[in-house]
């Protein structure tokens, strides 16, 4: 039977428990590593403690390889910097991360971070915060957009901490184009702890690196005259040497091969559904392909032609539903030129409302576009013709009843689902579609098959009675829970994912459902209807195909052989960009070479609107993988290599090292906090050598004691037990080794 501890060994072990310590060691992560709830690799434990021990500079860049877990780095840190009270916090994402970022942060380190945007901000003003970055109590989260237009308040605070997720978009921080950039550079210039996180730190230029290594610290390189001079005009050996010996103080790279003997990563399958369109859909798509094609169309708006194009190709593609909608929005919107008394809907707020992604490509997209001169009289005679068309368009879309495509989606499911079985894996699937008319075609198509009962769908507003209904039974089992964030959209999203893994076996997602949701416990992706962009298809998979999953993920895809554009646009897709087959799914390499995917969609739409013949549509498709080739750029490829990768052996050996340190570490933490609990709670509980079992409360020491909240191990029962001392009193949580909390802090 162990010893219960002295009063004065006991408060030894409380100061080594919560001493303020410098995150230089993996004895000073201890309690990080125990506190998280995620299987820690050693990569993440090294990539972690380079951050917290780099005295020298102002911050550190972490460019591991997609897949390797680089928020579960960033949340170590963070969580570091909190357990030393250093809790001025913030962490600036792309807008589409913010609530995966928040729900990740509270599920695996068990801190409650603040999304300040908008409206919330808005709501903290008129509580007479000043500034409302200054008024919040957790790690704060925004989005690039956002901390942009509010840089001079995020300027005015000492932050203890910023971590830049997918930094690569302050790579160009040197040009005067980049607003964002150079704006948030500024305001963050006085923080002497930054962390970039980015998988591509190096695409095109040496001064990439050179702008990521400014949004840091200026001191590093200077100005862009002298990198330029140490580094792009010296003889190739001789600076890269140099380059390398300065990067290695601030930036760390692991790739995915060099982990693989420690993280298991599963394969993807690629299925084809091929699909031909019957003569009614084929003779839709022809009137409304070339009406498309028309250089003056009236029921585009000026200034965003290619762009609504760009969408009205995608819902031809999606269903007839899909297109029909938009059309009869583009004939009412003329209806409104001729008489302006009618009230109209604005085709943008409509499209954008049922094609999701449409305001994040908006932002990304630019055109200059003029307009024909025409007479009054001319005017209205095309309009008038314009929204005849339209109608029979729509008419022509409403009219057909069966859609080739959602019949197909029946025999993709048979097919996938016999593969899960055979690889051993859930039937689970989640079927991604670009409009939400789709989502809703598909769900009154499925909801007649035996597949109808487990349902679940998930877009940008979740508003549905299907959705509400879910969130309020989730909110109602998880009532008085730290599960609950407050804010409806996320907690919304996090019921439709709970439900979806433990009573769904299809959820129906638009490009929302790419964004922000973990899906390890589901292996079949079906795009019904598949992006342009190769960087939303490897997000979307990616939902699936991360860490943590346990079986190979089936990737299936609809084609439809009979359209030449669609074939061609499948097989780029799928030979060039690699995504639906191997290990890994597209590189960094290939991904980045192609700048922003919107660009890569525009290209791509382009062809649809101007060529009609296959020939032309073949030339064009061989033409873009010439000038893709070029873009992947080989010798860029290799001097990433040189700058930035370790060889295999001595990356592996550090890591296995660090791996038996962090394990060590963790343990003696633990022991020392059972130790301690025992102590505290004699003649209170019972103890083993797994944990202990409260059987009465050491009241009246106790102020709040929260018993609610049960966990299991085994067929144990364990408590959460709330200890209070000082005013400074830390919080210790060591849920996967004995399922209890415990605060405490050495008595004065």
């Amino acid at each position: 039977m162990p010893q219960v501890l002295t009063p004065h060994q006991s408060q030894y072990y409380a100061w080594l428990l919560t001493r303020r310590t410098a995150g230089d060691s993996v004895e000073s992560l201890a309690s990080t590593l125990v506190d998280s709830q995620v299987d820690l690799n050693p990569h993440q434990v090294e990539a972690a403690l380079f951050a917290c021990a780099n005295p020298l500079s102002r911050g550190v860049i972490l460019a591991d390889e997609v897949g390797l877990g680089k928020t579960i780095e960033a949340g170590l840190v963070i969580s570091q910097r909190w357990a030393e009270r250093r809790r001025r916090i913030l962490i600036i994402v792309p807008a589409n991360l913010r609530k995966q970022w928040h729900q990740e942060l509270q599920d695996k380190f068990n801190l409650q971070g603040i999304l300040l945007e908008a409206k919330s901000y808005s709501a903290l003003r008129k509580q007479n915060h000043r500034n409302p970055f200054q008024g919040v109590t957790g790690p704060v989260i925004c989005s690039y957009q956002f901390a942009k237009t509010k840089a001079e308040d995020i300027k005015a605070i000492e932050w203890d901490l910023v971590v830049l997720d997918e930094a690569h978009r302050l790579r160009n921080v040197y040009k005067t184009s980049n607003v964002i950039a150079k704006t948030l550079k500024e305001a963050l210039a006085h923080v002497h702890s930054k962390v970039l996180l980015t998988a591509t730190p190096l695409q095109n230029s040496l001064l990439e690196l050179y702008g990521l290594v400014s949004m840091i610290d200026d001191r590093v390189f200077g100005d862009v005259d002298s990198f330029r001079s140490q580094f792009t005009a010296q003889p190739r050996e001789q600076a890269f040497a140099a380059l390398r010996t300065r990067l290695a103080t601030v930036c760390k790279r692991t790739l995915r091969r060099q982990v693989q003997q420690y993280v298991p990563y599963t394969a993807r399958k690629a299925i084809v559904q091929e699909f031909t369109p019957s003569t009614e859909e084929r003779e839709l798509s022809s009137l409304v392909a070339d009406y498309l094609r028309r250089p003056n169309l009236k029921a585009l708006p000026e200034g965003q032609r290619q762009l609504i194009s760009l969408v009205l190709w995608k819902l031809l593609a999606s269903s007839t539903h899909a297109i029909a909608g938009a059309l009869e929005t583009m004939a009412k919107r003329l209806e409104g030129e001729l008489a302006p008394s009618i009230e109209v809907p604005s085709l943008e707020e409509v499209l954008d409302d049922d094609y999701e992604s449409l305001e994040e490509t908006a932002e990304e997209w630019s055109e200059q576009e003029t307009s024909a001169d025409n007479s009054a009289t001319d005017q209205r005679e095309a309009v008038a013709q314009e929204i005849a068309e339209l109608r029979h368009f729509k008419n022509l879309a409403t009219n057909i009843r069966e859609n080739a495509k959602g019949t197909a989606l029946l025999t993709a499911l048979d097919r996938a689902f016999a593969e899960l079985d055979r690889l051993g894996a859930a039937k689970k699937a989640i079927i991604f579609t670009e409009s939400k008319r789709t989502q809703e075609y598909l769900l009154s198509l499925l909801e007649k098959t035996p597949y109808g009962e487990g349902i679940v769908l998930f877009n940008g507003t979740n508003s549905d009675a299907r959705a509400q209904a879910v969130y309020k039974e989730w909110v109602k089992s998880h009532e008085g829970t730290d599960r609950i964030t407050g804010s409806r959209t996320a907690d919304t999203r996090a019921a439709l994912v709970e439900h979806f893994k433990e009573r769904g076996t299809v959820m129906i997602a638009t490009e929302a459902g790419a964004e922000g949701i973990n899906l390890q416990f589901c292996s079949l992706v079906i795009n019904f209807d598949l992006p342009w962009n190769p960087q939303r298809i490897e997000q979307r998979i990616g939902r699936c195909h991360r860490y943590g999953q346990k079986h190979d993920v089936v990737v299936v895809n609809f084609v439809d052989r009979s359209n030449e554009a669609d074939a061609r646009v499948y097989e780029l897709l799928d030979q060039k960009f690699q995504l639906f087959d191997g290990v890994f799914g597209a590189s960094d390499e290939v991904l980045g070479a192609i700048g922003s995917g919107v660009d890569f969609e525009r290209r791509i739409a382009e062809i649809y609107q101007n060529c009609r013949e296959p020939s032309e549509i073949k030339a064009s498709f061989e033409q873009l993988q010439r000038d893709l080739s070029g873009e992947i750029n080989e010798a860029m490829v290799k001097t990433r290599q040189i700058l930035l990768e370790n060889f295999d052996e001595e990356v592996q050996d550090k890591l296995r090292v660090r791996a038996e340190a962090s394990s060590a570490a963790r343990s003696k933490y633990e022991r020392m906090l059972l130790d301690l609990t025992r102590t505290e709670l004699t003649g209170h509980a019972t103890f083993d050598d797994d944990g202990f079992v409260l059987q009465q409360l050491p009241s009246p020491t106790l102020s709040e004691v929260e018993l609610d909240h049960t966990a299991s191990v085994g067929s144990k029962p364990w408590r959460y037990l709330l200890v209070p001392h000082d005013d400074v009193a830390e919080s210790k949580r060591l849920t996967d080794f004995l399922q209890f909390e415990v605060k405490f802090t050495p008595s004065a």
